[in-house]
């Protein structure tokens, strides 16, 4: 019976180990965010909530070309600061220039935001039209590759991200649904685009008042946020 019942205990322990094995695996993007340089910004081979960077890259446009040209974050601070904004994870976009942006930010909350990038679709003119998965693949490349990795910079509350030429991904081709107008053009509808260019995704800031500024001196980018984490 002792033996049957310490049997039965070790198999609790393992399980219990098991489980808070991959409990602690699901959380470690978020607990030990990339390397000493850049303890904040998510491992590049991570996948919280289940995307990789490419995905979330995808799901940044779908929220961008989506939006009304009013007020558009892709030209000048969003108005209204949470437009499209849903989810675990929400979105910054850098806009061309220098602007500088306040805003809340929940609790909780993932941010992902590029630092400079490029996309094609199906419903653009051209030079940034794209029939085919290729063909906008290729249209984007061409534009990403005009970013110059070293001019690129970012800090978050004062401290420099890193090694930011890593950070380069190209999206899976995604759908999405424009207004009319939209912010690339006059009429809208349901297009298809592939997006190429430089990302960071940054865990859940602590509560309280945080600054990002980010961009590319050869694309013409600098943006600040003055993120208030917060209810």
């Amino acid at each position: 019976m002792l033996r049957g019942r310490e049997k039965y205990l070790r198999s609790i322990v393992a399980m219990v180990v098991v489980i808070s094995g991959l409990m602690a695996s699901a959380t470690v993007p978020f607990t030990q965010a990339g390397s000493r340089s850049n303890p904040r910004v998510l491992p590049l081979s991570a996948k919280p909530y289940g995307l990789t960077y490419a995905q979330w890259s995808a799901k940044w446009f779908q929220w961008g070309l989506a939006l009304p040209v009013d007020g558009h974050p892709f030209i000048g601070c969003p108005d209204p600061f949470d437009a499209g904004q849903s989810g675990p994870v929400w979105f910054l976009a850098g806009q061309f220039g220098t602007v500088e942006c306040s805003f809340t930010v929940p609790v909780g909350k993932a941010v992902f935001f590029p630092l400079a990038n490029a996309e094609c679709s199906s419903l653009e003119d051209p030079p940034f039209h794209g029939d085919t998965d290729a063909e906008q693949r290729a249209c984007a490349k061409s534009f990403a590759d005009q970013i110059d990795p070293t001019s690129l910079f970012c800090e978050i509350d004062g401290v420099p991200v890193e090694n930011l030429a890593r950070y380069r991904f190209v999206s899976p081709q995604f759908s999405f649904t424009a207004p009319t107008p939209w912010i690339f053009g006059p009429v809208g509808g349901t297009g298809t685009s592939v997006g190429d260019g430089y990302y960071l995704l940054l865990a859940p800031l602590s509560k309280g008042e945080h600054t990002i500024r980010f961009g590319s001196a050869s694309f013409g980018v600098d943006s600040t946020y003055h993120l208030t984490v917060g209810p």
